[in-house]
């Protein structure tokens, strides 16, 4: 069977994340805080960095992760992205996010370099679909292919996705930034293979 198009397998996830109903989107996203709590509480410790994302619509996640995340005591940078620029981040304070542009929510100044990624030993990654492989599909505008090479190269990378979009192939690209492991509401994390 061939691989479909990038173009197409987007246009494909976002028609079925379109049917998701809200009480489904409130249950897959407890799974998920309860996935990444219990990953994170063996791994980060109070004072370590985890980038994260404010999710849109029926994207995977909530911004109650974020909350359980600032409660265990680890410091949560959020995605400050603007066209024609690299994306910048700001740290995330529970109650006190603020409108942006591209229909996101966003820390308030000041932000921090784009290389403030490189604190982080976890980066919770959006993305419509990641294959087995660890190659992420995410919406095309390019903000996180380019600020995932500023990651340090021990950091986990954690494509958060619903369950049907774990699968077994997307098309890559040469500047595509393999994930680490994936994140589902079903599966909980999921390790990738290794980055070479």
């Amino acid at each position: 069977m061939a691989i479909l198009t990038k173009p197409v397998l987007r246009m494909r996830i976002l028609a079925a994340r379109r049917t998701v109903t809200s009480q489904q989107k409130r249950a897959e996203s407890a799974a998920l805080q309860t996935h990444l709590t219990a990953h994170l509480s063996s791994r980060a410790r109070p004072g370590d960095t985890v980038c994260g994302y404010v999710p849109v619509g029926a994207e995977p996640g909530s911004v109650a992760m974020l909350d359980a995340l600032t409660h265990a005591g680890v410091r949560v940078l959020l995605p400050v992205a603007r066209n024609g620029e690299p994306m910048q981040w700001g740290e995330y304070v529970p109650g006190r996010l603020v409108a942006a542009p591209f229909g996101l929510r966003e820390p308030a100044p000041p932000w921090r370099e784009p290389e403030a990624i490189s604190t982080a030993t976890v980066v919770l990654v959006p993305a419509l679909a990641v294959d087995r492989r660890g190659a992420r599909l995410g919406r095309g505008a390019g903000f996180y292919d380019r600020a995932l090479p500023l990651a340090d190269p021990h950091a986990q990378l954690i494509a958060v996705v619903r369950d049907d979009e774990l699968v077994d192939e997307v098309p890559v690209e040469p500047h595509d930034v393999p994930m680490t492991h994936a994140l589902t509401p079903e599966r909980g994390v999921v390790a990738l293979p290794s980055r070479e």
